[in-house]
């Protein structure tokens, strides 16, 4: 029973994101209080094993009389007797089977408790992981649109882009700038003007005479650009907030099932990256049919029918006991009248018994037959139909892993495009001739793709979970 004991214990396979989820599971496993109530329930099966099938406890009658009865062999005082009944040829093997299939149901429960324990583990762990990885994307995009404001707030103050020839443009990629010396530092994609006829950059347009207002054309509405990034930044600012919200809340609930403080620290990695993972329909449905514990526990409780069907067969013989009984005699005066004494006055007497039961009455029995074997049929049935469902769950979760995949591959595409697409754009803004509009929207755009990669990729290895968790987690 250590080797069942250990296997419940230890998680059975970690996705290898990171080596502290294998450890959160197996402190999950260990301390959970609805898995410990699960094993709890397992150990106090077993201890029905000893009790099934044990003799039945012989019975001792004592009876004393008042005033001793007289008897011819001496004036009887007490009587004691000692029985003990024998069940029919096998009923107590059958009783122990019965046990056994029934501790095995509470093993198969116990397993249950583990896998779900473990699925809920994994899919807290990947929503940590999309929050985490949220809020670095969009904390990347205020940094960029902060960097953006900054380049805006100089273009306001010096009255066009024009007017300052060489500016950084925030990388929308993260972590740096992207050199813009005059339109040298543009994309090849991005279109130039063309170059003077001696070879020398074209000619820088002539400052504004002194008191005349910013040129709103070119500086794309001049202050409004700087205020429009800013309703950006607030906006994301307050996403950043509500992430934080949500991944408290989400920290919780991981800690409730480590049976943890709700306000423990859960360190995740800053990456969420998809599981390397190949579904065999054939091989899933072999697993889920041989190693699903909510199949084997059904099966063990069909299997436990059958022993009582057995059991009640055997019970419904005749039961046989064997005892012993004995009479404490006392002696009597003897008669005057009777020629010689009794040799057997006052001496005790000690008499083998057997007994048989008469289990006349067999509608009784013929009823629990009927009982087990509808109880046997029903359980064989809820089997069948457990193994449909989950059948048909494995292929709802094939189709939802393949949407996810190509979920996961379009936004990536997207978010290459829209992070080249958003380069150009910021090129443009600075040398001044694209809008601060075309900036910010495709700035949105590439945030909502890298947002939308991390939902995509925290539901696809939640369905690996579960698929895997329709196996119980066995490799």
């Amino acid at each position: 029973m250590k080797k069942l004991i250990i296997i419940i214990l230890c998680p059975l396979f970690a996705y290898g994101q990171t080596d502290s989820l294998a450890r959160w599971l197996d402190v999950a496993a260990r301390n959970n209080p609805g898995v410990q109530a699960a094993h709890t329930s397992w150990q106090a099966a077993l201890q029905r094993l000893p009790q099934a099938g044990a003799w039945q406890d012989p019975q001792f009658d004592a009876g004393f009389f008042l005033q001793p009865m007289m008897l011819s062999e001496g004036r009887q005082v007490a009587e004691f007797r000692l029985m003990q009944m024998f069940p029919w040829f096998g009923a107590r093997k059958a009783a122990r089977t019965e046990a056994e299939n029934m501790a095995q149901m509470a093993f198969e429960q116990l397993r249950e408790a583990r896998d779900g324990l473990f699925l809920d583990v994994y899919t807290q762990w990947f929503t940590l992981c999309r929050l985490r990885r949220q809020e670095i994307c969009t904390r990347r995009s205020v940094e960029l649109l902060a960097q953006l404001e900054e380049l805006a707030m100089k273009r306001f103050s010096t009255g066009g882009a024009a007017s300052s020839y060489t500016a950084a443009a925030p990388s929308p990629s993260g972590g740096g700038t992207v050199a813009m010396n005059g339109m040298a530092g543009m994309s090849s994609a991005s279109p130039v003007s063309p170059a003077s006829p001696s070879g020398m950059p074209p000619a820088l347009p002539q400052p504004s005479p002194a008191g005349a207002m910013p040129a709103m054309g070119a500086a794309g509405g001049g202050m409004s650009e700087v205020l429009r990034i800013r309703l950006e930044i607030i906006e994301l600012e307050s996403r950043v907030e509500d992430l934080l919200s949500e991944t408290a809340a989400a920290k919780a609930r991981f800690n409730a099932l480590l049976n943890r403080a709700a306000d423990a620290e859960v360190v995740v990695p800053d990456t969420l990256a998809q599981i390397a993972f190949r579904l065999d329909l054939d091989t899933a449905s072999a697993q889920i049919a041989a190693r699903n514990p909510m199949i084997a526990m059904l099966g063990a409780e069909a299997a436990s029918y059958k022993a009582k069907a057995q059991m009640d067969k055997r019970m419904s013989y005749p039961m046989f006991g064997v005892g012993l009984q004995y009479m404490l005699m006392k002696k009597t005066a003897p008669d005057p009248m009777t020629v010689g004494s009794n040799p057997m006055n006052g001496k005790d007497m000690l008499m083998p018994m057997a007994s048989v039961s008469l289990p006349i009455f067999r509608g009784r029995y013929r009823a629990q037959q009927r009982e087990n074997a509808l109880m046997q049929q029903s359980a064989r049935e809820r089997q069948a139909d457990a193994l449909n469902t989950l059948t048909a769950e494995l292929h709802r979760l094939r189709h939802e892993l393949d949407g996810a995949s190509r979920r996961i591959a379009l936004y990536r595409r997207q978010s290459e495009l829209a992070r080249t697409t958003c380069n150009l754009a910021l090129q443009e803004f600075i040398a001044g001739r694209g809008p601060l509009s075309d900036a910010i929207a495709v700035q949105r755009q590439l945030l909502n793709y890298e947002l939308e990669t991390a939902v995509a990729v925290a539901a696809y290895n939640t369905m690996v979970a579960n698929i895997q968790k329709l196996g119980s987690y066995e490799n």
